[in-house]
């Protein structure tokens, strides 16, 4: 019988005393704290996985005369909802992760990116923030956090479309390099983090490096917050650590019938009951097994579920959130559409699947962004797993 998996308390424990945390770590020099989150082993948890504490480094080490600090908070990921509930439980937590980013890299001002349709946590946003400013002012730290709410674009969660919203341009990413870490917000140098990364710096200042690396595996270090939906008997946010099997997440959160896991959201991989066993959630390294990181979403379909209308669902948000910047995914998109819906209608055979597949990893070559990159995830891990519900 499979172990039923531990269940974390770490980041939505309210524990009421960031102003001792936050006095204890500005009392530490800047390269200690910034080797504590690199000994943590924190990884971004919006998905990249790129090392924390040498993001904060690498923006730090870069002169400027202003720097910004950019929480993430625009959710737009189908299936995830943990960052709404970590800003409207513990925006603290998040809160003390940028004040200690700001005074380690330099800067005065930092953002709550805001996905529009979480307008509602604004008044409980105010309240924090006004708290947190005292804060700022008692321990003398010149940092001051705004909001800054988004438009609801899907694109704008990718940081270089995120700034460029701001900017008051439309939202479209940039090419890369420049990195954040060097143009960012304005042209300036600034660190852009999930919310639930910098609730995990807040437990690291905490509880301290050690602690944070102890939970997960190797490469895959700490604890992640799952938005688990679907067909599932127990929807809901937890925590959990990194490093599980697929089967696990199922054995105790599935409704004993699921035949896929879309891990990552529509722009993850969907991975079939014949995989769970083997599927690792957690970042690729030296894990036995497949490993997948996830932004939170997990959603779980039972043998009830056309596979079909799931890919369909997906391709069309997909469609309608693609910026139209380049052409790979403005026109790759819609051709997947209508090629699935062509060999669903027989209009065309199922030999162009293959041709559908060839298209989708083209997508993945030449976007100029996550988006477009990602499509091929969910394209091709439904088509080849589940094939025969895209003809019937």
């Amino acid at each position: 019988m499979t172990k039923t998996l531990k269940r974390l308390d770490l980041i939505f424990k309210n524990e009421g005393d960031s102003e001792a945390i936050l006095e204890k770590t500005l009392s530490r020099n800047n390269e200690d704290i910034i080797s504590d989150l690199i000994a943590s082993g924190l990884k971004g948890r919006g998905g990249a996985g790129f090392p924390t504490g040498l993001k904060w480094r690498l923006t730090g080490e870069v002169e400027a005369d202003q720097k910004y600090v950019i929480c993430n908070a625009d959710e737009g990921e189908p299936g995830t909802f943990k960052d709404r509930e970590i800003l409207s439980s513990v925006p603290h937590k998040v809160l003390t992760g940028m004040a200690v980013c700001g005074r380690i890299i330099g800067a005065t001002k930092g953002f709550i990116y805001l996905r529009n349709e979480y307008k509602f946590l604004v008044p409980k946003l105010r309240t924090a923030l006004d708290d947190f400013h005292l804060i700022m002012d008692k321990l003398n730290l010149d940092f001051r956090v705004d909001i800054f709410m988004g438009s609801g674009a899907y694109i704008c969660g990718e940081e270089s479309a995120l700034f460029e919203s701001m900017e008051g341009k439309r939202g479209e990413p940039r090419n890369k390099p420049p990195y954040p870490t060097n143009y960012g917000y304005n042209g300036k140098p600034t660190v852009i983090n999930n919310v639930e990364t910098l609730a995990h710096t807040y437990s690291i200042f905490k509880y301290g490096a050690e602690k944070f690396r102890d939970l997960g595996v190797k490469d895959s270090r700490g604890s992640k917050v799952f938005s688990v939906s679907g067909d599932t008997p127990i929807p809901g946010i937890y925590e959990l650590e990194f490093g599980m099997t697929l089967q696990r997440f199922v054995d105790d959160f599935g409704d004993g019938d699921a035949k896929a896991v879309q891990v990552g959201g529509a722009a993850g991989f969907c991975v079939p009951r014949k995989r769970f066993e083997k599927t690792i959630i957690g970042y690729q390294g030296k894990l036995t097994g497949v490993s997948l990181p996830t932004g939170g979403s997990m959603m779980i379909f039972n043998s009830s579920r056309s596979m079909y209308n799931v890919l369909h669902n997906y391709l069309e948000f997909f469609v309608e959130e693609s910026c139209g910047q380049c052409t790979p995914c403005r026109v790759g998109t819609q051709q997947l559409l209508m090629g699935v819906e062509a060999v669903k209608r027989g209009d065309k055979s199922s030999d162009y699947l293959n041709k559908l597949l060839e298209l989708s990893e083209i997508m993945r070559q030449t976007a100029k962004c996550g988006l477009g990159q990602s499509v091929a995830n969910s394209f091709s891990s439904i088509v080849e797993n589940f094939k025969e519900e895209m003809i019937y």
